[in-house]
């Protein structure tokens, strides 16, 4: 801010063309106006010609007038403002009553349009790739989200165009919707969530600031920037020149011509506006002239109100230090009543003054420069000086040459003297043996006051008697403060009935002893104490004419009081016009002294003159016009109007400021406005009301106001109303009480809407907590008075009605958003279904974000919310029900609306099986029971076909036909658990009746698989030659993989269903049994036909003759191959490639296990009977190397092939071995070289 006097440097030229802007007050008080300068150069002769012109239309004069009535109001507007300025920066200069609070919450710099469109590019950026920020997937699926749903979203972008958006709550939005995402990942070992939730935040931080941070506002708007910090003065000065529209130069004049730098003065304005409030007090006392009270018993309670608010205030004001800063000075504080004592100002019982009560302390600083003149002292001597306050401590410069006397040494000192004796000495050093001082050369004794000249100067000194220096000079200055607490000193004449009876020549020193005290007194020299002194409370001072008869002084004035005059005088004009200033200030009067010269001068017609003491202020004020701002008397002003305007316009400032404020104000607007209501008498209440207006109609025009903001001033003035004394003022005007009325009615309304309009007043919880006090005060607004608790349910009535409005709200405006109407008109059954399905991704999504931002704010009362979700969902239920009409028959298409729907809602408590879930729920049964009729026959008839037609040949686990019952039977399943039936009794309906179905499918299968297998079987040859088909594998992995499937398609948990279909798995069991034996049974008989070509080697039959007979004798002429090897090789080679294909096509292999179980143990079986019945005859050679090298084989072979060894070592097998093995004893004893090598012996060692 300029220094204020910088004005007094400004051009008369300047002064001039800012006094256009500047409102000129007039003598009686009405607003001049300067004609307008005539546009035609030609000057006289276009006026002539103008005047000559026809008469205007009365259209034109029209205008004319509402041009003249415009700019009258704009002045009046700016003289009212200018006024309010004067007022403000007298807070501002000297507040006494409130303080700058330092415990308001920090407000976030708001986001503006632009901002948030650079923020939407920069996030579209780093998806879009074109960013140097690395993140994952699951990061980047949170910031499209986030980007998606919020950013773009346009209640963000309405609730940013008002102001209440900041930064930091797009940051929380965020940071919310991703600690539900990072709750719902896995856990990683090694990384914590809240790890992951930081690396996402410095990213989005990272994303937010792009390449620079926009945030940081340019230097332009450096006020701005700082609001929400402490402010100096010259801050508010600047704060409030913008808020009223005040000019720079205005401000100047208006700082000069009150002296708001002058402490002293602005104490004294202080002193004289208490004084006239209490005058009014009296005055409205008397002639019972009161504002209309509720009930007539307030009209006195309201005096002592005014009473005691002046009383509070000079107790504030007493309570202020002299003068803040000053040096170490404590002043006595006066024990006074506060009960009378301050409205009976001069009483004759008040406190007096002792003379210790006034006692000064005063810093002298004496620095010597040099010595001049000085001739008597060899210029090699050394020289020095001395200096004391008389009654104090004695000082020593340093020691110098006597050619060249120069010190520049400071003394400081300290005294109780207002005029105190300075002796400074000069000596030099004896040289005498027997010298005890050294020798004094001159002095010079000194008597300075505060009003001394600061600069140093030559003083003659005194030299002894016989001295050779008799022009000795000394050079120094003597420097000695003013306390803050001595308002003014000098020299004055002075005559009084009760001190100063005699007239002559004193020193006076006006003191301050507190805010309210102050006293003239007189001191002698080297006095501590006053000599006199008088209290000047109660008089009044004023200039007055010479008194002939009195000698000494020429400007005279004097201090009058009732019973006592005292007159002084001073010996110029100045110095007069300087005292009865101070005197003016002390004594708090309302009638400013004018010097009778000055007077005459600036009024020579007569009549009082109301200006400043000032000649430089005065002239400049009455010069730009401010005399009449200046010089007003608060007291004659509506301040309740005033504040209201200004509180207006301050919040206008406030809102436009760069800051998110919600409606609260700034530490240093706060102080400001406190310090004006409490300076002038504004009333609590009005002052909330006025506050309350102003919110409500921000509100109402869009701008974010903080609930908690309106429910403190609006507790405040309920509590006023019903008589609750929040201010200690019990008195209610009719004006307070209708106004408080009409503002409740406007604050329930304003409140009911925004909870109607809960999504778009507070899109995503923003502000914070902003919903919850919007009900919290909904309820206070509703009680009739402070002290009874309205009931639960009548709230709860309201919030039911608001929130069946906000559905139907939210319902519109999705549908325009989505623009279903237009759709729903014209478009195709699948294009409506569509739509249909899309808008309810839209409702899901609205109800999942009332869930999760505004859930807590309904905390009280959730199944209000609940009760808005139905009616939400039913307004949707007309489009759907619409779609789904025109669907054709038998169309599925539907289906993913009902999954859609239902999941959201299952998981909902409220909502879950709700009017809408049932709704839905009978929608869509009929048309599941109908899916799955119609999917039963298609799968009965799929499996009909593909059997008769199947090829056997393999897919997957089984055949095609196969493959493929199973694969719908799943899907159906599926199907229907993927619709999570809400309703429990026909979800386990389905789910019994699709596991019937699969088990009685299965079962067919099951059947006609056995069947196709044994007549596959039966075509099968019975001769070694025969190698199982993989048809026949086919069908056994078939019954293998139904068995599988059986336990997911037809199983149910529990209760006598488990039992049910259970015989499935029996049925199979029983097949796969059968099949085995069936098998078994086949390969079993191509060992019979092995045996029975043996059997024709039997002892004594003609065959076995005629064989044994054509060996021997081929064999003497011939190699003849070893008998019965053929055989027996084409039998092992027969099992080993069925087993093979058996491990190599068939899947299970327990049910392998079972069959070479059961073909070893029939085989062996088989050769056991055939032993059996040849018990009595000796076995054939050939029979023997034959079944030798069968069994052993078998065994090695089934031993291979996982037979357990208790299978493998039967009865049957050790019978079989024992016989062969005496059958060989037989043969090695009547024909060694018989077998050739065959034995049953090692037979684990003998390769195949």
């Amino acid at each position: 801010m300029l220094d204020p006097s910088s004005s007094e440097e400004e051009s008369d030229e300047l002064l001039e063309e800012e006094r256009r802007d500047v409102l000129v007050a007039a003598g009686g008080g009405s607003p001049r106006s300067l004609p307008p300068p005539p546009r035609d150069p030609r000057g006289r002769e276009a006026g002539a010609a103008r005047a000559a012109s026809p008469s205007p239309s009365p259209s034109v004069l029209s205008e004319g007038r509402e041009e003249q009535e415009r700019l009258q109001r704009e002045e009046r507007e700016k003289r009212l403002r200018l006024q309010l300025y004067v007022f403000i920066a007298r807070c501002i200069a000297h507040p006494f009553n409130a303080k700058q609070p330092t415990d308001m919450a920090r407000r976030q710099q708001k986001l503006n349009k632009q901002q948030l469109q650079i923020l939407k590019e920069r996030f579209q950026a780093f998806l879009n790739g074109e960013t140097q920020i690395m993140a994952d997937e699951a990061f980047c699926n949170a910031v499209r989200s986030y980007y998606e749903v919020f950013l773009k979203s346009d209640r963000v972008a309405r609730m940013v165009h008002s102001g209440g958006c900041s930064a930091n709550d797009f940051r929380e939005v965020f940071k919310k919707n991703i600690e539900k995402r990072v709750r719902s990942l896995p856990e990683i070992d090694g990384l914590s969530k809240e790890t992951v939730l930081s690396s996402w935040l410095a990213k989005y931080d990272a994303i937010y600031r792009g390449e620079e941070d926009f945030c940081k506002q340019p230097n332009r708007m450096a006020l701005s920037a700082v609001s929400e910090l402490i402010l100096s003065k010259e801050q508010l000065y600047e704060m409030f020149q913008q808020i009223l529209g005040i000019k720079k130069l205005e401000h100047q004049l208006i700082y000069n011509a009150c002296q708001l730098d002058n402490g002293d003065e602005q104490a004294a304005q202080i002193r004289r506006e208490l004084d006239g409030r209490l005058q009014l007090a009296e005055q409205m006392a008397r002639e019972r002239k009161f504002p209309k009270f509720v009930t007539r018993e307030m009209e006195n309670m309201y005096i002592e109100e005014l009473r005691s608010s002046v009383n509070l205030l000079m107790a504030n004001l007493e309570s202020l230090p002299v003068s803040k800063g000053g040096p170490e000075f404590k002043l006595q504080k006066l024990k006074r009543s506060q009960n009378s004592a301050f409205l009976d100002i001069g009483d004759e019982n008040e406190v007096q003054l002792s003379k210790s009560d006034v006692v000064l302390s005063f810093t002298l600083e004496i620095v010597i420069m040099e010595v001049q003149g000085l001739k008597s002292v060899a210029p090699n001597r050394i020289v020095y000086c001395t200096m004391e306050v008389e009654g104090g401590e004695k000082l020593q410069t340093d020691q110098a040459e006597a050619s060249r006397p120069q010190w520049g040494t400071q003394g400081d000192f300290t005294t109780t003297h207002p005029r105190p004796v300075v002796k400074v000495k000069l000596f030099t050093e004896s040289t005498g043996v027997l010298a005890l001082e050294d020798k004094e050369l001159g002095r010079v004794v000194l008597y300075p006051t505060s009003n001394s000249p600061k600069s140093p100067d030559l003083h003659k000194m005194i030299v002894p008697k016989n001295s050779q220096d008799s022009d000795l000079k000394i050079k120094l200055a003597v420097r000695m403060d003013k306390p803050p607490h001595m308002k003014h000193c000098g020299y004055l004449y002075a005559l009084g009935q009760k001190v100063w009876k005699r007239w002559k020549k004193r020193y006076f020193v006006l003191v301050q002893v507190s805010q309210y005290t102050f006293a003239m007194c007189s001191y002698r020299e080297k006095k501590s104490e006053p000599q006199e002194l008088m209290q000047l409370e109660g008089y009044t001072v004023d200039y007055t004419a010479p008194h002939t008869g009195l000698q000494g002084g020429r400007m005279f004035f004097n201090a009058v009081k009732e019973g006592d005059t005292v007159i002084f005088a001073s010996d110029d004009e100045q110095d007069r016009i300087l005292w009865v200033q101070a005197m003016y200030r002390a004594t708090g009067q309302s009638y400013k002294p004018v010097p009778a010269s000055q007077a005459q001068k600036m009024n020579p017609k007569g009549g009082n003159v109301d200006t400043d003491t000032f000649p430089l202020y005065t002239d400049r004020g009455q010069k730009h016009g401010m005399d009449e701002f200046i010089s007003a008397n608060p007291c004659k002003f509506d301040h309740a109007s005033l504040f209201r305007l200004l509180q207006r316009q301050t919040l206008d400032h406030r809102l436009n400021d760069s800051y998110s404020c919600l409606g609260w104000f700034s530490p240093g607007q706060v102080f400001v406005l406190d310090e004006y209501c409490a300076r002038y008498g504004v009333r609590g209440c009005h002052r909330h009301l006025c506050y309350l207006n102003e919110l409500i109609e921000h509100s109402e025009n869009g701008s974010v106001i903080d609930p908690t903001l309106l429910h403190y001033s609006f507790a405040f003035c309920a509590s006023h109303v019903h008589g609750n004394r929040p201010d200690g003022i019990g008195t209610v005007s009719v004006d307070e009480k209708e106004r408080f009325e009409e503002i409740k009615d406007r604050l329930s309304s304003l409140l009911e809407n925004q909870i109607s309009h809960f999504r778009y007043c507070f899109p995503f919880g923003r502000p914070e907590g902003a919903l919850k006090a919007t009900l919290s005060l909904l309820e206070r607004v509703l009680m009739k008075d402070i002290a009874t608790p309205i009931p639960a349910e009548e709230v709860k009535k309201v919030v039911r009605i608001c929130l069946e409005k906000a559905a139907l709200i939210n319902y519109t405006r999705l549908t325009e958003y989505a623009k279903i109407e237009e759709t729903m008109n014209q478009a195709t059954p699948a294009r409506k279904l569509e739509e249909v399905l899309h808008l309810a991704e839209l409702c899901i999504e609205v109800l999942q974000q009332n869930e999760e931002h505004h859930s807590e704010a309904f905390a009280w009362w959730p199944e209000l919310l609940a009760e808005h979700a139905e009616k939400f969902l039913s307004l949707y239920s007309v489009d759907m029900d619409s779609a789904l009409e025109a669907q054709p028959q038998d169309s599925w298409d539907s289906f993913p609306l009902f999954q859609l729907l239902n999941n959201a809602l299952r998981n909902d408590t409220f909502l879950c099986n709700g009017k809408f879930h049932k709704h839905l729920q009978e929608i869509f049964v009929p048309m599941v029971i109908r899916y799955i009729d119609l999917m039963e026959s298609s799968i009965a008839q799929s499996i009909h076909r593909g059997l008769e037609q199947e090829s056997w040949q393999p897919v997957n686990n089984g055949s095609a036909t196969s493959e493929d019952l199973f694969w719908k039977l799943d899907a159906l399943q599926m199907f229907v658990f993927d619709l999570h039936w809400p309703e429990p009794e026909f979800a386990h309906h389905l789910e019994q009746r699709l596991k019937l179905m699969a088990t009685d499918m299965i079962e067919a299968c099951v059947k006609r698989t056995r069947i196709a297998f044994e007549l596959k079987l039966q075509k099968t040859n019975k001769s070694t030659d025969l190698r199982i088909p993989s048809s026949l594998c086919t069908m056994f992995n078939v019954l293998v993989d139904a068995k599988k499937q059986t336990a997911k398609l037809c199983i149910l948990d529990g209760g006598q269903e488990q039992q049910y279909h259970s015989k499935i798995d029996d049925l199979i069991e029983e097949t796969v049994k059968e099949i085995i034996s069936l098998l078994v049974s086949k390969v079993v008989s191509v060992l019979e036909g092995v045996l029975s070509k043996l059997s024709r080697y039997d002892e004594g039959t003609f065959f076995s003759s005629l064989v044994s007979f054509t060996v021997k004798a081929a064999a003497k002429y011939v190699d003849v191959p070893k008998p019965g090897m053929d055989l027996a090789d084409t039998y092992i080679m027969f099992v080993r490639q069925n087993q093979d294909i058996l491990r190599e096509k068939v899947n299970e292999e327990m049910y392998i296990e079972k069959l070479f179980d059961q073909w070893y143990s029939s085989s062996m079986k088989v050769i056991c009977m055939w032993l059996a019945d040849r018990l009595d005859l000796q076995l054939h050679i050939y029979q023997l190397k034959t079944l030798i090298k069968i069994v052993k084989k078998t065994y090695r072979d089934f031993r291979l092939q996982g037979v357990l060894e208790g299978t493998l070592n039967s009865k049957t097998y050790d019978t079989v071995h024992s016989r062969l093995t005496v059958e060989e004893a037989t043969v090695s004893v009547t024909d060694a070289g018989g077998l050739q090598g065959i034995t049953m012996k090692d037979s684990d060692e003998e390769e195949g």
